[in-house]
């Protein structure tokens, strides 16, 4: 399937990667905190672009709902569970993105 990119060019190439259950999830929570399609966020982290995100109600509800994940992760953590480093991630994801939307709306 062809379609353009935001500088009127064909995206009409296939590139296709293999992941284990654990980064696709991770892959999946960056996306939908983006607000971007997973095909945008992919490329613009694998070529070093800014991942900008656009403040949205989609975006709103993943962050929501992402922030109830890391507290039920860091509840666990409290009960003397481990630190992992995707949660790490996640969490400085969500603080860039939320610092990023406070400049936007002031």
């Amino acid at each position: 399937m062809k379609n353009l990119d935001c500088k009127n060019r064909w995206r009409n190439k296939t590139v296709a990667f293999r992941v284990s259950p654990d980064e696709d999830e991770q892959l999946e929570t960056m996306v939908r905190l983006s607000g971007l399609t997973k095909q945008d966020y992919i490329t613009r982290r694998l070529l070093c672009r800014d991942v900008i995100v656009q403040g949205n109600p989609r975006v709103y509800k993943a962050l929501r709902n992402q922030l109830a994940a890391v507290l039920t992760e860091l509840q666990r953590i409290e009960a003397g569970k481990s630190v992992d480093d995707e949660l790490l991630d996640i969490i400085k994801f969500i603080t860039v993105t939320l610092d990023g939307l406070k400049e936007e709306s002031e």
